[in-house]
């Protein structure tokens, strides 16, 4: 099936900067996590939402993306926009008796990069963390050093095509003479054979392990954000270097912060008496609890701004914002009593509750008619 538009999963045009890709994508983000969203195609969602941003927020992969579409990576440029040029080689070696440059079949070989997908806590995000993974590689056999050839012998040329991993296979026809290599079906194109081959990894010159990795996770990390480990991957070939290892990180909701980039964002609740004469209250932060000073009047919805309280900057320096929103709370249970100390209050400032009531749905149904 062919994958969906980068800039369409982000709901975003070409056109769109760095910080709105950055936008689009932590929205979603938050949307499809498996940890919150739990629809069945939710993990499809978010890891769709997540290759996409990907691209689009690196400016040379996105470059690449507009002008060729979606490329597969095994294919060369046979993604959409390009041509697959697979075939050439072959071609070359047909009629022309192997023009092309061939790779040394004994050249080192850098390993595999390892992806591994890690769930942490709101505050481990924002704080930081060190903690240990274990992940199941493949690394160098230590019993034969990578040769996959017996303790006390070692692997010897192939007789058949002189170490090259290639034959020649001559075919006199109309045309001329035709060369056309291939893959040596006596070493399999390794260029050598192993005769005594070692018990552990069995001539592979690899083994499987579970390796242990101690992780440091740097204060300020966000959903999607990847952590490099050099030389943690899978292991080379042929004396080549291991590949990297990328931890990818997920991060849970919390049931009293939001984030948003740097900054944090919350909902404390106010009683119509502490919005209307003003409060000092309590509010929670991420490390402590500060006094905040509400003013006589404020309505619900408004924004008190904790400079300071947010999050710390992962790239330099200093910390984001705490925006604080107040929201006037309606008691739904009220005592007699209660109830003719507002009508006496409503009847003081000048309302009539009834007739202002009915007033407002006269309005709304000569709207309605057009009257």
């Amino acid at each position: 099936m062919s994958k969906r538009d980068y800039y369409e999963v982000l709901g975003l045009g070409k056109e769109a900067s760095g910080d709105e890709v950055k936008k689009a994508y932590r929205k979603l983000a938050r949307q499809y996590h498996p940890d919150v969203n739990k629809a069945s195609d939710a993990e499809e969602k978010f890891k769709e939402v997540k290759e996409a941003y990907d691209v689009l927020s690196d400016d040379q992969k996105r470059a690449t993306y507009d002008q060729f579409g979606h490329i597969d990576p095994n294919q060369g440029m046979g993604g959409a926009g390009g041509a697959d040029f697979g075939g050439f080689g072959d071609i070359f070696d047909m009629f022309f008796g192997g023009g092309g440059q061939r790779r040394n079949p004994n050249a080192p070989q850098r390993g595999a990069d390892l992806q591994y997908t890690m769930t942490i806590e709101f505050k481990e995000a924002v704080f930081g963390k060190e903690t240990e993974i274990k992940i199941p590689r493949t690394e160098t056999c230590d019993r034969c050093s990578g040769s996959g050839a017996k303790s006390g012998t070692k692997k010897e040329t192939c007789s058949t095509c002189k170490g090259s991993g290639q034959q020649e296979v001559v075919q006199n026809t109309a045309f001329g003479r035709i060369v056309n290599r291939r893959v040596c079906t006596t070493c399999n194109g390794q260029g050598a054979i192993i005769k005594e081959k070692c018990g552990k990894c069995h001539g592979s010159g690899e083994v499987k392990n579970q390796r242990k990795i101690n992780v440091k996770i740097p204060a300020g990390v966000d959903e999607g954000s990847q952590i490099r480990i050099s030389g943690e991957g899978e292991a080379g070939k042929k004396g080549g270097p291991p590949g990297d290892l990328y931890i990818v990180l997920r991060v849970k909701t919390h049931e009293f912060f939001e984030r948003e980039g740097d900054d944090i964002y919350c909902e404390v609740p106010l009683t119509f008496t502490q919005a209307a004469l003003g409060d000092e209250i309590e509010i929670p932060t991420l490390t402590e609890k500060v006094k905040l000073k509400i003013p006589a009047g404020t309505q619900t919805g408004t924004y008190f701004r904790l400079k300071g309280k947010g999050v710390q900057r992962v790239r330099g320096y200093g910390q984001g914002d705490q925006h604080v929103k107040v929201v006037v709370v309606t008691p739904s249970k009220l005592s007699d009593e209660q109830k003719n100390l507002l009508r006496d209050f409503s009847e003081l400032s000048g309302e009539h509750t009834h007739d202002k009531h009915q007033s407002i749905f006269e309005r709304m149904k000569k709207a309605i008619l057009g009257d």
